[in-house]
């Protein structure tokens, strides 16, 4: 498996990862499927001090992960937050470990001195991942989202880098 910086060309392979966890889980609070226009300003987004990263297996993205801004007040500026997704068939084997771990790495590089891992309250094979790199639970916010007909909470995990 290789990590590298996520490429234009990688757009529609992240979108389809992303898409089926927003039709098929909660991992995701998005509610409809982001569109070719979207990645392409998803990925606009997410260069720079804001990196996107992929796993790439055999050719395939097979994972990507990337930095946010975690609010948009000036004070909140060297904290990021982190997301992170995997195809569902090569979950397991540590590539979401790998891809938080460099992102994190990457966050130090940048100057960011925090980085913010929000949860769906029932993800733990997501806590559990954070938590192996050193990320600390923080907090739980109670009931915060709905999808799918369901209350959800989110788990906020944190890592000072």
């Amino acid at each position: 498996m290789d990590l590298r910086p996520a490429r234009p060309e990688d757009a529609e392979a992240i979108r389809a990862i992303y898409n089926v966890e927003v039709v098929s889980s909660t991992v995701t609070f998005d509610l409809v499927p982001r569109t070719e226009e979207e990645q392409r300003a998803w990925m606009d987004a997410h260069g720079g001090a804001y990196p996107a990263i992929v796993a790439v297996e055999g050719g395939l993205v097979v994972g990507f992960a990337s930095l946010s801004p975690y609010r948009p007040r000036p004070a909140y500026a060297t904290t990021v937050e982190d997301s992170v997704y995997v195809r569902r068939e090569h979950r397991g084997r540590g590539i979401g470990k790998s891809l938080v771990a460099e992102v994190v790495r990457l966050a130090g590089t940048h100057g960011f001195h925090s980085v913010i891992a929000r949860v769906v309250g029932h993800h733990e094979a997501s806590i559990g991942l954070h938590l192996s790199l050193g990320f600390e639970l923080v907090g739980v916010e109670r009931e915060v989202g709905r999808k799918f007909g369901r209350w959800l909470d989110v788990a906020i995990l944190q890592q000072l880098v």
